[in-house]
């Protein structure tokens, strides 16, 4: 085993930790394959340009990263990594210019890696092309094609000669949703969605198989269908087993959230809360439900965390509507239940009798102040500044949605303007990406100094996907608090 596998650690305890490692995947070939008439069969809400998500956006991403967990790769490098002469081959996988960062991982390189292995080669292959329904010659063919060349049709779904195959899984750049770090233990999703069944096959080979996680290989965890689902009649969502990495989000050492959503069903989180408590992975789990609708379709769609004392939340989420008893329509029609937001707490010493929270506020509250020991009263910076209609306009373009590098730093979409007022109201720094960058590069700015900051990046394609940097990001390894 190389160097680089036997250093490699799994650990995640907090969502706010000093990032040290992530899985990520680069915009690839088939999000510019996306056709309206598929888009949304495919999660994705509108087409993008494809030349504009990657050089204008997404590679921003990625320096930024590497500047935070990977210096030596860039800092004093800039200006020929982004020269035209370079052809931006230091952000296209598998290119020999890559720059293949042992912190900021690529799934794609992984991929690659794990297919040069005849034998998972040929299993993989196989079981791509019967959930794909490929020809018993397509499948001859794949297996006979070179590693680096297969990562990328299974990835984007065509041919080294642009013809298509299988359709795209443009979802993969959502790295989050195959998978959660909890401790030293990943959890795998099970997709509520078609769309999504290939990445997560990928992503489970690449667990169960490339050397880089050889020693967590037991502690993979994938969740069962419920007992016998193969006797209830038709596809039921109702009896649905299904689970996704965008509604799970290890808040401190002992405590993971898990939603229930459009995505994440209730039988999904009550098989994740038994597997975890068997494990003994964490002693609490509170599942937050909250509405079934694609403008949430996840947990972190709806609130991340900041820093150990502040959150970033939607009001209506935070707190449930309130009914005014004195309304008729009260008397007319029962309230919309699937409008309203609970917050149960199960813990492994005594899971039969689960605590209530008031609401999701008072859950963030007492995570703040009990799980991480908060010293500061807990702050709520609300979406659009809790001012209608930017409130749930600019929730979705994610502006709840953002990752934490370090605690109190923080990156989220340019777009949303009325939320950044909200943070600075909150006393926070807001700078735009490029100029980071650039104070990076001079040395003007230190990462390890920086504090209280949301750094802007660009957004205008990216938020077409449905997603922010919460969701792009798959953290394996952070510090503890």
């Amino acid at each position: 085993m190389s160097e680089q596998n036997l250093n490699f650690k799994v650990n995640v305890n907090t969502e706010i930790g000093r990032l040290r490692k992530l899985l990520i995947h680069s915009p690839d070939s088939g999000l510019g394959k996306v056709v309206p008439s598929k888009a949304q069969d495919w999660l994705f809400e509108d087409i993008v340009h494809l030349d504009t998500i990657r050089k204008g956006e997404y590679d921003y991403y990625i320096k930024l990263l590497m500047y935070f967990l990977d210096p030596g790769k860039i800092k004093g490098k800039l200006a020929e990594i982004d020269s035209e002469a370079a052809n931006r081959n230091f952000y296209k996988p598998n290119h020999p210019d890559f720059h293949n960062s042992t912190a900021v991982i690529e799934i794609q390189n992984l991929l690659s890696e794990m297919l040069e292995d005849e034998s998972i080669r040929k299993k993989l292959v196989a079981a791509v092309c019967a959930i794909e329904g490929c020809t018993y010659k397509v499948q001859t063919a794949l297996t006979n094609t070179p590693a680096k060349e297969l990562a990328e049709i299974f990835i984007s779904g065509t041919l080294a000669n642009d013809t298509m195959i299988f359709a795209p899984i443009p979802n993969l750049i959502f790295t989050r949703d195959v998978g959660t770090t909890i401790n030293n233990h990943i959890l795998l999703n099970k997709p509520a969605k078609k769309a999504r069944v290939r990445e997560t096959l990928l992503m489970r080979y690449i667990f169960f198989n490339h050397p880089l996680f050889e020693s967590y290989r037991n502690n993979i965890l994938e969740i069962p269908d419920v007992t016998m689902h193969f006797l209830r009649p038709g596809d039921e969502p109702a009896f649905s087993t299904t689970l996704e990495g965008g509604d799970v989000m290890m808040v401190s050492p002992n405590h993971v959230l898990i939603g229930c959503s459009e995505r994440t069903s209730e039988h999904g989180a009550n098989e994740a809360i038994k597997l975890l408590f068997e494990q003994n992975v964490v002693e609490k789990v509170t599942v937050v439900k909250i509405p079934s609708k694609r403008d949430y379709m996840h947990l972190d769609t709806v609130f991340t965390q900041v820093k150990r004392n502040t959150w970033v939340i939607l009001n209506s989420i935070a707190h449930s509507p309130k009914y005014n008893p004195y309304e008729p329509i009260n008397f007319l029609k029962e309230p919309e239940k699937l409008e309203a937001t609970t917050a149960i707490q199960f813990t492994k010493a005594n899971p039969q009798e689960p605590k209530h929270f008031e609401h999701v506020e008072a859950l963030l509250n007492d995570i703040s102040q009990n799980d991480l020991k908060s010293t500061e009263p807990t702050k709520i910076i609300y979406s659009g500044n809790n001012t209608f209609p930017y409130d749930s306009r600019e929730q979705w373009t994610d502006s709840c949605n953002l990752l934490a590098i370090k605690e109190g730093v923080v990156l989220g979409y340019d777009r949303n303007d009325k939320t950044v007022e909200a943070f600075k109201a909150a006393g926070f720094n807001v700078v735009d990406v490029k100029d980071l960058i650039q104070d990076l590069e001079s040395g003007k700015v230190n990462t390890e100094t920086i504090t209280d900051t949301l750094i802007l990046m660009p957004s205008a394609e990216l938020s077409r996907a449905r997603g922010g940097f919460h969701c792009m990001s798959l953290p394996v390894l952070r510090d503890n608090l």
